[in-house]
């Protein structure tokens, strides 16, 4: 562990994570007006999300995308008036999350819902953070952000975090006219010893009908996907250059692949996700730059994940990772499902 991490163990560190919060909600509170200018076609409005104060609604003539700075998550999106496709946690409903170090250190994560992003690999948290179990790095999963406006684009940005000392920045755009939100991820290390990184987005969907992925023409897996958790969804099927699969209601799994478009089915929506793999990269689970995951119930979400290249970052350079999420209303049967998913993932 190097001397910087072992420093930030100490309580300077712990004042630092403490004073996050409020730090950051007052740059919200002074960044925001009621109600922003319409910007080609797009109106900014603050509003009250769940119980979060300071949520911010995007909207187009169509679509609408509900943001939520207090814990840095993208939290829906959806067509206007009609029930949208991200998987919220009502338990979790106006609550933020405590990033004091001691108790983020003690507590088991909190799952909010909606689009998040952390740092790649997974198996490396812990060599940064220097904690027992599972919990993903605090300025990257729950930490207040501030807020700025480029046009019609929300641009969210958090302190670095403590261990990676790496700063996040999601800029958030809604087309002028069409159902189609694009989220761009940037990494930026500002302190600390190079390491190598990648970045990783979630996006947590309501329980599908079914799911997609579009094989690559030149495969990466033999099989289409590599197996990511202990045994491999009982639903999963190859078929006319597609992956399919259902979510399990009793177990969880998940699947790596080297799509670069993942779609969800629900009863009445479609969600199209797309983010193009870098050729000649390097890539975290064994090379998977997607990956799907699947939760049993209580918790009746899935996950579609896109996954940048695992690259070395160095004090000032930068990884930029883009996702360009599609709206659409279902259209064909059960017996047509496939057929539909051909066309919307060629």
């Amino acid at each position: 562990m190097t001397p910087e991490i072992q420093s930030l163990r100490s309580s300077s560190a712990a004042a630092q994570i403490l004073s996050l919060s409020m730090k950051l909600t007052l740059t919200l509170l002074l960044s925001l007006s009621a109600s922003l200018p319409i910007s080609a076609g797009v109106t900014v409005t603050r509003t009250n999300y769940h119980g979060w104060p300071e949520s911010i609604l995007l909207a187009n003539s169509k679509a609408e995308v509900l943001i939520v700075p207090l814990i840095n998550r993208v939290m829906q999106f959806r067509f206007i008036g009609e029930e949208g496709v991200f998987w919220e946690n009502p338990a979790l409903f106006g609550q933020i999350a405590d990033m004091r170090l001691t108790t983020w250190a003690s507590r088991d994560w909190v799952n909010f819902g909606g689009d998040k992003s952390w740092p790649s690999p997974e198996g490396d948290w812990n060599l940064y953070t220097g904690r027992k179990g599972w919990r993903p790095p605090p300025a990257f999963d729950g930490a207040s952000a501030s807020v700025k406006m480029e046009g019609n684009t929300v641009v969210l940005s958090t302190e670095p975090d403590p261990f990676y000392g790496i700063r996040m920045q999601r800029k958030i755009q809604l087309h002028s006219s069409r159902p189609e939100l694009s989220i761009t991820t940037t990494f930026e290390r500002v302190r600390g010893e190079p390491s190598s990184v990648g970045i990783w987005v979630i996006t947590q969907l309501k329980h599908p009908e079914q799911l997609f992925a579009h094989i690559a023409r030149r495969p990466v897996f033999t099989n289409g996907c590599v197996r990511l958790s202990q045994a491999p969804p009982p639903s999963l099927r190859l078929k006319d250059g597609l992956i399919q699969l259902e979510r399990d209601l009793k177990t969880p799994h998940k699947i790596g692949l080297d799509a670069d478009r993942l779609l969800w089915v629900g009863a009445q929506h479609t969600l199209l996700i797309e983010c193009p793999r870098k050729q000649g990269k390097p890539y975290p689970d064994g090379g998977s730059n997607t990956e799907i995951y699947t939760s049993p119930d209580p918790l009746s979400y899935i996950e579609l994940e896109t996954l940048g290249p695992v690259e070395e970052l160095k004090v000032g350079q930068r990884l930029k990772h883009i996702n360009l999420y599609t709206l659409g209303r279902r259209k064909s049967s059960v017996a047509d499902l496939q057929q539909e998913a051909q066309s919307l993932l060629r």
